[in-house]
C-alpha cells in the first residue's frame, strides 16, 4: 500500500510541475507512516514539509496541490486529509485492502521475500567459542542471533554463507592440553598444584578419563612437554564435536568450519606479514613486529609478532578476515560478544589495509545473557568452572522457546531468560503466545472440518464479507510483513521480525475474542473469515521459520 501511494504523490508531483504549479522537479523522498491514533488516517506523509525548502512554497499550499493532482485509478483512497502543518492523512478504502489476502495465498512461504540483496554474497561468522569447553547460554544468543540474521538476509535476496571459526591454534590450547594433562595425572593418585590459569570445570577431568582409557597410562607419565599438544588436540576435537552436535540440537547448522590452525599451517599467516611489511604496514620496533592500524583509524599500532616470536591473535585475525575477502564475499559480518567491542576498530584497519571498503565489515556486538529462575538470578562461577550451558538450557526449556527468546530483545541489550517462564504455557510466555495462533487456527480448521462445514474454496471467497474495523485491522497488520522482513534484513536485527509476531498474536487474540470465525448461519462470512486466519497462520508460520523456531499444528 505504501509503495502504491509513494507512486501516486510522485506522479502528482509530476504532474503539478509539468503545470508549471512547482517550480521544481525536486521532490525528495516520500516517506509514509501509519498513524498512532486511527483518527489521523491509515497512512499519513509530510513530504510537503519536505518539498517547502525547494518549491519555494508553503506546506499546505504543497498538499493541497498533491490531493487535488492524486490519480486514484484503483479507487483505493476513501478519503484524505491535510493536517497541521501540512501532513497528508490517506484514509483507505476496506476493500483496497483485501488483495493482501490474496498475495499471501498465492505466494504462501515466499510472502514477505524481497531483493534487497540482489544476490550478492555475504557471509556470516558467528558463535566461532574456543574450543575449551562447553557452550554457554551467551553463545546461545549469539548462534540465535547468527542463523537468524543469516536467514531473513537470505529471504531478502543474499546469497548467505554460515561459518564457524575454530579457534584451535595459540595460548588457550596449550592451557587446555596442560589442564587435561594435570588432570589425568590427579587420575593416577598423583598429587598436582592445579593452577587457576587452567580450566576448572568437571568436563576437563572427564576428558582425562576418556584418554586414559583410551591411550592408557604413557601419556600422563610422559614429560608435559611431550604430553601437553597430544592432550590439546584429542580434547579440542572431542569439545568441537560436542559443540557441533549441541549447536545441531539448537537448530543451528553451518556451511563451513574454518581451523585457525590451517592458516599457519598453509603458511598464509607468515606470507601475509611479508606481504604487510613489503606494503610497509608491518614493521619491527622493541623487537616485536607492529601493524600500521592507526593509518587506518585505530587508535594505536597493534603488535603482530611478539619478541618471543609467537604471534598474536591480531595476526592469525587479519589473515582470517583477509581469506575471507579473497573468497569472494561482498560482505562480511562477526556476531561477537559485546566484550570485544575494542576490537572492532583494528579489524577495520585491517580490512582497508587488505585493499577493501572497511564497510564491507560489520560486527553485531552481542550482550550478556542474565538467566533467572522465577525471576531470581541462577547462581553461576565461573572461576569454579560451573555455569549453564547452551545444552542444559535446550533440555530444560526446548529450541523453540530459547531461540525465540534470545530474540525478544535487540541484541546490543542486556537479556534476561527466566527458565521457569520460558516453559510456562500461559500467554505470559512469548514463544507459547505467538504458536498458539498457529495451533489455534489449525483447530478452527479441524473444527470446520469435523462439522461438515462447505468451506471448500475459501481462499478465494467473497472478501466483501470483512467489513469489521476488525476484521480490516487484522489485514492492515498482515499488510506490514514484508516491510518488517526488508527492514529486518536491512539492518540485520532478528528481533525485529520477533517484535512483529508478538503485535500480529495480539492482533489475532483481540480479533478472535470479538468474532467467531465458523458461522453456521452465515457461510459467506465463515469462509471469508477462514481466508482471513489462515492468512494470519501462514505469516506466523513464514515469521517463525526465519526465526528457526517451529509452528505447531497442536498445542
Amino acid at each position: 500500500m505504501k509503495n502504491v501511494l509513494k507512486e501516486m504523490i510522485l506522479a502528482a508531483a509530476t504532474t503539478a510541475y509539468d503545470k508549471g504549479i512547482f517550480p521544481s522537479p525536486d521532490f525528495g523522498d516520500v516517506d509514509l507512516e501509519a498513524p498512532k491514533a486511527g483518527s489521523h488516517g491509515d497512512l499519513s506523509t509530510n513530504v510537503a514539509m519536505q518539498m517547502a525548502k525547494t518549491q519555494r512554497m508553503s506546506p499546505r499550499k504543497i498538499a493541497a496541490t498533491l490531493v487535488d493532482h492524486l490519480n486514484d485509478i484503483n479507487g483505493i483512497i476513501d478519503r484524505t486529509e491535510i493536517a497541521g502543518p501540512g501532513f497528508i492523512n490517506f484514509f483507505i478504502r476496506y476493500s483496497a485492502w483485501y488483495p493482501v489476502l490474496a498475495a499471501i495465498h498465492e505466494q504462501d512461504d515466499q510472502y514477505g521475500r524481497c531483493d534487497l540483496g540482489k544476490g550478492r554474497r555475504i557471509q556470516i561468522e558467528f558463535v566461532s567459542s574456543n574450543p575449551t569447553g562447553p557452550l554457554h547460554v551467551g553463545h546461545g544468543r549469539g548462534g540465535a542471533v547468527g542463523d537468524s540474521t543469516a536467514n531473513i538476509l537470505s529471504f531478502c535476496g543474499y546469497d548467505v554463507q554460515k561459518e564457524y571459526y575454530i579457534n584451535d591454534s595459540g595460548r588457550q590450547i596449550q592451557t587446555l592440553g596442560m589442564s587435561v594433562y594435570l588432570r589425568g595425572k590427579e587420575l593416577l593418585g598423583e598429587q598436582v598444584d592445579f593452577p587457576d590459569t587452567c580450566y576448572q570445570g568437571e568436563y576437563i577431568r572427564d576428558l582425562a578419563g576418556e584418554l586414559l582409557e583410551r591411550d592408557g597410562r604413557e601419556i600422563f607419565e610422559s614429560e608435559a612437554a611431550a604430553a601437553i599438544m597430544p592432550c590439546a588436540r584429542y580434547a579440542a576435537k572431542k569439545i568441537t564435536a560436542g559443540m557441533r552436535a549441541d549447536l545441531v540440537d539448537f537448530g543451528v547448522t553451518f556451511d563451513q568450519w574454518f581451523s585457525e590452525q590451517s592458516l599457519y599451517d598453509s603458511g598464509k599467516v607468515e606470507a601475509d606479514i611479508r606481504f604487510f611489511q613489503e606494503k610497509g604496514l608491518i614493521y619491527e620496533k622493541e623487537g616485536a613486529l607492529w601493524f600500521k592500524t592507526s593509518d587506518y583509524g585505530d587508535a594505536k599500532d597493534r603488535v603482530v609478532v611478539r619478541q618471543n616470536g609467537q604471534t598474536t591473535y591480531f595476526a592469525s585475525d587479519i589473515t582470517y578476515h583477509k581469506d575471507k575477502f579473497e573468497r569472494g564475499f561482498n560482505k562480511v559480518v562477526d556476531v561477537w560478544g559485546a566484550d570485544h567491542h575494542g576490537y572492532i576498530p583494528r579489524m577495520k584497519a585491517a580490512v582497508e589495509a587488505s585493499g577493501y571498503n572497511r564497510d564491507q565489515f560489520d560486527v553485531l556486538l552481542v550482550q550478556l545473557v542474565n538467566l533467572l529462575r522465577a525471576g531470581q538470578p541462577v547462581a553461576m562461577s565461573t572461576r569454579a568452572g560451573e555455569f549453564v550451558t547452551l545444552a542444559d538450557v535446550v533440555k530444560e526449556v526446548g529450541r523453540d522457546a530459547a531461540r525465540f527468546i534470545f530474540l525478544t530483545r535487540h541484541y546490543d541489550s542486556p537479556l534476561d531468560f527466566d527458565l521457569d517462564l520460558a516453559k510456562q504455557k500461559t500467554n505470559d510466555n512469548p514463544v507459547y503466545y505467538v504458536q498458539y495462533v498457529h495451533a489455534r487456527i489449525s483447530s478452527i480448521h479441524r473444527k470446520a472440518a469435523a462439522e461438515g462445514m462447505d468451506v471448500d474454496g475459501f481462499v478465494t471467497s467473497d472478501l466483501s464479507a470483512l467489513e469489521t474495523p476488525e476484521d480490516v485491522a487484522l489485514i492492515k497488520a498482515l499488510a506490514r510483513y514484508p516491510e518488517a522482513v526488508e527492514t529486518a534484513g536491512a539492518s540485520m536485527q532478528p528481533h525485529r521480525i520477533t517484535y512483529y509476531l508478538m503485535t500480529l498474536a495480539a492482533a489475532f487474540h483481540t480479533y478472535y475474542n470479538r468474532h467467531r470465525v465458523l458461522c453456521e448461519d452465515d457461510l459467506r462470512l465463515t469462509r471469508a473469515r477462514l481466508c482471513l486466519i489462515t492468512a494470519v497462520q501462514k505469516v506466523i508460520r513464514n515469521g517463525l521459520a526465519l526465526l528457526g523456531v517451529s509452528s505447531p499444528d497442536s498445542m
